[in-house]
């Protein structure tokens, strides 16, 4: 399985060690930064390119789950990033996260690239559905979820950490792309 995606404006492909700077550039945002996921640590240079190291060791393997650079088709400036993982649940869920760099914002990158990634992810692999895990206030992120049709199926979290969980199956896709 090719883990090269190709969109309209897009190249998602495997992060690799060089694209430090352009990594750094999205994930050193605090805008983005104070979205990740805290088990993220992305909060110094170094963390950064051991992250990396790791993600672009990843290039090659037979499942969906993974990390991507969100590439400029045009020019070939890396943009944001995308992730898929399996949360550890009794079902083994798999998630979609994105993150762009704050210039790249209001221009439909996240959702183009999150689409193209999940339609891979559903076309491509194992998968019968993704799901998208959002911080309650995060209004860019879950605006993006519902512009790909993924379906807002409730809350969770505790207390202190509330988050919507949004989802695409299968048959949702093919809607949402003739929609």
């Amino acid at each position: 399985m090719s883990r090269v995606i190709e969109t309209s404006r897009l190249t998602l492909r495997p992060w690799r060690a060089v694209d430090h700077p352009s990594a750094s550039r999205v994930y050193g945002s605090p805008a983005v930064h104070s979205r990740l996921d805290p088990r993220l640590s992305l909060s110094t240079p170094a963390a950064l390119r051991r992250t990396l190291v790791r993600w672009s060791a990843e290039d090659g393997r037979p499942v969906p789950e993974g990390h991507w650079a969100v590439e400029l088709s045009e020019g070939g400036r890396v943009v944001g990033g995308l992730s898929l993982q399996f949360v550890p649940s009794a079902d083994g869920d798999l998630t979609i996260a994105w993150a762009l760099a704050p210039a790249a914002w209001g221009r439909g990158y996240a959702a183009e690239a999150a689409e193209g990634l999940i339609d891979w992810a559903l076309h491509e692999g194992p998968v019968t559905e993704v799901f998208a895990i959002v911080q309650l206030d995060n209004e860019r992120a879950s605006a993006t979820a519902r512009r790909i049709g993924m379906e807002w199926i409730g809350e969770s979290g505790d207390a202190e950490r509330r988050q919507q969980v949004f989802r695409m199956r299968h048959g949702q896709l093919s809607v949402a792309e003739h929609a």
